[in-house]
């Protein structure tokens, strides 16, 4: 009998190597390199290509391709249905990472219960908890639709229940979890996820099981496992928040069947996730109107635009170096744009610490909300409040000058929608934008003219 061999893999990018080494030669990653038992090679020959398993398919030109629309089905939950592209597709393997409690397992039980009460057959196979916690857990959300629950974590007794009872949606809570016996690795190391996503993969494809997959993830917030794991899925979602708040953000970093650039918006509530139909006017319901340091900015969020608090607080130092603290952007472009306030609108920080928040949890990326960064930094050193019907947007560059916005028009929509009369925007933006009865759109060149329009 032949001695198992071991490898090194990479956790990150999933590299083999004969030897531990503390650098990964491929991705570069540090003390990544995990311990497993190498597979059997393959045998070679005319034998070996008789055994070979394969679909049995044949090549046919492209023009001769039937065209068939992926059939999908509604989860019951419509912000989770905008962020798949429109429901579950059938046969499709779907991923969904977040921090421990921030409601992963809840949401799914909800999708099943949903799908349930449609006449669905749906399985929730759990190998975190028992039957019996799944039980009070659907008791505290008022569940009481006809789902099978299994608690597993052996793969082999789960492919064997899901190809007899057929189910149309299964969840299965989490991969992590799961674990092949003829494989001598522990449960969660690189080489059972690899292999247990793979059989899974090929399930959802055989049975046309739509599958929901929950997984943990790192302290840096990325999904545990190799970095195969998220190539092999059809769709990957991340559940953002910070638990001391209520709300949750769902975004898909991956999808297959639809955009990757949707954002779901939830509350945590005692009896589960509820849809928050308006986020806009949640995130702006508790803003101190009349305050210095609070700018109202439009951002979009893949199709949607979102209204949001940018709010700035500077008070003179007492150290020789500024502090700088930022919360909901990234702390490079801000330190840009305080450059660009000093040396273009002659907005003096050098002597100020600067704490910079976006009120909600949001975290903004783009680069439309550099001249709301500003206003809120202004704002609050001149100690004078924005008008409360005003709302800011542009990009600023290192000259100082505000340049254009994409999809400006959705913008200025939702924010007539919301009350809002007065908005500063690039003069190029203004000058291709239809008026709007009761809004007046006020194009800018640079910081330095908008400042002059806001104070």
């Amino acid at each position: 009998m032949a001695k198992a061999r071991s490898v090194f893999t990479c956790s990150a990018c999933g590299y083999e190597s004969p030897r531990w080494v503390g650098k990964c030669p491929d991705c570069g990653a540090w003390n990544t390199m995990e311990e497993s038992v190498a597979a059997e090679k393959p045998a070679t020959g005319k034998i070996a290509a008789k055994q070979r398993p394969g679909s049995g398919a044949m090549p046919m030109p492209l023009k001769d391709i039937p065209e068939d629309v992926a059939l999908r089905s509604s989860t019951g939950i419509s912000e989770l249905d905008r962020v798949l592209g429109g429901g579950i597709v059938e046969g499709g393997l779907m991923l969904i990472g977040g921090d421990p409690g921030i409601g992963k397992s809840t949401l799914l039980l909800q999708v099943c219960d949903h799908l349930a009460r449609d006449g669905r057959r749906v399985i929730y196979i759990s190998g975190e908890e028992s039957a019996r916690q799944i039980k009070l857990r659907a008791r505290r959300l008022g569940i009481e639709s006809d789902i099978w629950i299994l608690a597993e974590t052996a793969l082999d007794a789960v492919e064997e229940k899901i190809r007899s009872l057929q189910p149309d949606v299964a969840v299965i809570d989490s991969i992590q979890t799961m674990y092949r016996p003829e494989m001598s690795s522990a449960p969660g190391s690189i080489s059972q996820i690899r292999e247990s996503t793979s059989l899974i993969m090929r399930l959802c494809k055989e049975t046309g099981t739509s599958m929901f997959l929950v997984g943990h993830v790192t302290k840096d917030g990325a999904i545990a496992g190799p970095r195969i794991l998220e190539h092999m899925v059809d769709v990957v979602l991340y559940f953002e928040g910070d638990r001391q708040q209520d709300y949750r953000l769902l975004r898909a970093v991956k999808n297959r069947f639809g955009s990757v650039n949707e954002l779901g918006v939830f509350r945590m509530t005692g009896s589960g996730m509820q849809v928050v139909e308006n986020p806009s006017e949640e995130l702006l319901s508790h803003r101190a109107k009349g305050s210095s340091g609070s700018v109202v900015f439009c951002g979009m969020e893949g199709s949607r635009p979102l209204l949001c608090d940018v709010q700035a607080l500077t008070s003179p130092t007492f150290f020789g170096t500024p502090r700088r603290a930022v919360k909901g952007a990234d702390s490079g472009r801000m330190a840009l744009l305080l450059a660009v306030l000093e040396k273009r609108a002659n907005v003096r920080t050098n002597n100020q610490d600067v704490y910079i928040n976006v009120a909600g949890g949001l975290e903004l990326s783009e680069p439309a909300a550099d001249l709301a960064l500003c206003a809120a930094v202004a704002s609050s050193l001149k100690d004078q409040a924005v008008g409360p019907e005003i709302a800011v947007m542009g990009e600023v560059g290192l000259a100082g000058e505000v340049r254009t916005v994409p999809q400006c028009e959705r913008r200025i929509s939702e924010c007539s929608r919301l009350g809002f009369t007065t908005l500063i925007v690039p003069r190029a933006n203004a000058g291709r934008i239809h008026p709007t009865d009761g809004v007046r759109i006020i194009g800018v060149d640079t910081v330095a003219q908008a400042f002059s329009i806001l104070f």
